[in-house]
């Protein structure tokens, strides 16, 4: 072939492009509270939203039912998932087992793994402090993972990031109050403390008293019988 000549294009390549965009894009959506729990997702609208066909919309949203953030009714459509108590109570359990079984194990971190931990939890005060929730969710979510990607455990780490997913609709109420935003931070900081030293038992008693301010403020909307987004 002519070195001038343009190389074809890759119809593969562009649809799975077009449905990972689909997929980021809709997370992003759910994540900035444009899209609550139980709200309804229309193809058309979704594809006009996000700038593609139908065909990767349909496609994407059969990505995320499988990763438990839609869901999928006969006749009904698709729709951002929903938690009952029942799964939220399920979801918490799961996390605190086998989040605490992974923070007993970690190793310590490396000066440049801890740098980096230490720079998304500044990263994450900035946000707070800007009034940046989409953005302050998106860093909390990877804060966490790059503490539990440090344990070399990765199945039990991929299947606690399934269980974050089935709770991502919710992930951020609290961050609307300053006293919400205000202990995140500080608890991320000592987190970050408890780490560095190597202290595994301080790290999962944070890591609990952590957890519990989250649950504490689903289970008040849940009481309330709201469906607004949460924070995890």
């Amino acid at each position: 072939m002519p070195s001038g000549k343009a190389r074809a294009a890759d119809p593969g390549r562009s649809s799975t492009e077009a449905v990972s965009r689909v997929v980021d894009g809709i997370k992003h959506l759910i994540m900035s509270g444009e899209l609550l729990p139980g709200q309804q997702l229309r193809q058309e609208k979704m594809a006009a939203t996000l700038g593609v066909s139908r065909l990767p919309v349909r496609e994407g949203l059969r990505q995320l039912v499988a990763d438990g953030l839609v869901t999928h009714e006969h006749n009904v459509g698709f729709a951002v998932a929903r938690l009952s108590r029942s799964e939220f109570d399920q979801v918490y359990l799961m996390r605190r087992l086998l989040e605490t079984e992974i923070l007993r194990g970690l190793p310590v971190p490396t000066a440049s793994q801890l740098a980096r931990i230490a720079a998304l939890s500044e990263e994450i005060e900035r946000a707070a402090a800007e009034f940046d929730l989409a953005r302050m969710r998106a860093l909390n979510s990877e804060f966490h993972f790059a503490i539990f990607e440090l344990s070399d455990q990765n199945l039990v780490v991929g299947e606690i990031r399934r269980i974050w997913t089935r709770a991502l609709p919710y992930h951020s109420v609290y961050l609307h109050s300053d006293a919400g935003r205000e202990r995140i931070v500080a608890e991320h900081r000592e987190i970050v403390a408890a780490l560095g030293r190597g202290d595994r038992e301080r790290l999962v008693e944070l890591m609990d008293t952590h957890r519990a301010g989250s649950e504490a403020q689903l289970d008040f909307v849940l009481q309330a019988g709201a469906a607004r987004p949460f924070a995890g």
